[in-house]
């Protein structure tokens, strides 16, 4: 589960973008200020959304600070500015991204999720769809065809079985709670159980390799690739 900073001292837009955010699989650490937030730095968010305008100063020279320390985890900016100068500014003091308010945030979750995917390609952990083909740890998901191999040998899975699989190989390291993995894979809006996850990942297992799917205990799972 990526973790997201979120600094913004508006209450009523924290606490909406809060809950959206929360709604979309993300956790999130909360901060109203630049004492806050560089309190909240030090637990290695995934990424930031930084406010321009805080009580305690400019969001803008905290990022120009953290750039100049070392850290460098994805930033996108949150301000009602619109001039183009003011973007401009953002992005060269090492802004990844820049969305005026107000903002639809759909489009926010979605610039997000290419700042996430960025960062993996980066870090060397994501596995990019090609040719309609996954593939990782001697995995090869076909989307096409929707076969799938395992170390070059055929393996039949359901269709839930696959699309759990697909899941799993295009975000790896990704820690998915079991109610995310129902909305996402199976498209439930309420959660009747999660056992039918734990049911699946076992399924997946007994068909590849147990040590794939890791257990993170008292949220849900993630898949672990391994290096050839």
């Amino acid at each position: 589960m990526n973790r997201i900073l979120l600094v913004e001292d508006e209450i009523n837009v924290r606490t909406s973008l809060e809950t959206y955010l929360k709604k979309e699989g993300f956790q999130i650490l909360l901060a109203n200020s630049i004492e806050a937030a560089e309190s909240k730095i030090n637990e290695m968010p995934d990424l930031v959304l930084l406010d321009w305008m805080l009580p305690d100063g400019q969001g803008m020279e905290l990022l120009k600070k953290w750039r100049s320390q070392g850290i460098h985890i994805p930033t996108i900016l949150l301000t009602a500015r619109v001039d183009l100068i003011d973007k401009i500014i953002g992005l060269e003091l090492g802004a990844n991204d820049y969305v005026t308010k107000p903002f639809e945030p759909r489009e926010l979750v979605a610039r997000i999720r290419v700042q996430l995917r960025q960062k993996a390609i980066e870090q060397g952990s994501f596995v990019a769809e090609k040719n309609n083909l996954i593939e990782s740890s001697e995995i090869s998901l076909n989307l096409a065809t929707r076969e799938v191999f395992y170390q070059k040998k055929n393996v039949e899975l359901t269709k839930t079985e696959f699309d759990l699989l697909r899941t799993f190989l295009a975000n790896p390291n990704q820690i998915f709670s079991r109610e995310e993995l129902l909305k996402q894979v199976w498209g439930y809006k309420q959660y009747p159980t999660t056992r039918t996850v734990d049911t699946h990942i076992l399924q997946l297992r007994q068909k590849t390799r147990v040590d794939f799917f890791e257990t993170i205990h008292g949220i849900g799972y993630r898949f672990r690739p391994t290096k050839i």
